[in-house]
């Protein structure tokens, strides 16, 4: 009577190590998916947190567009990607201009909403 339930243990134990290697392969190419995300082709995005300091800081400059901060900026490869909330559509376009004049950047993506 002993062996079925031995029988039984074993399946156990080596169904729990098939979950943990299927669960482990799939982690590592999540991480893997991971590491390569955000990369540059140009080889550019080691200019990024300079550039996203850059924007915030003259963003911050600029008191008619809110208190400092009140604008995210976001920097991957080169792109500048603006979210945040203003009052009017010229506030909009005065942070996409400011951001713009910040040395390398190469494109603006302004998803910053007008308050109603």
């Amino acid at each position: 009577m002993a062996q079925p339930q031995y029988q039984r243990k074993l399946t156990m134990n080596l169904y729990k190590q098939f979950c943990a290697t299927v669960f482990m392969f799939s982690l590592l190419s999540a991480l893997d998916g991971c590491s390569s995300y955000g990369k540059c082709a140009s080889g550019a995005c080691g200019g990024d947190a300079a550039i996203t300091m850059n924007v915030q800081t003259l963003l911050d400059q600029h008191p008619e567009l809110g208190a400092p901060h009140s604008i995210e900026v976001q920097t991957i490869d080169r792109v500048v990607y603006l979210n945040g909330l203003v009052n009017d559509g010229l506030e909009r376009r005065i942070a996409e201009s400011v951001a713009l004049q910040s040395p390398g950047v190469l494109k603006i993506v302004n998803s910053i909403a007008v308050q109603k």
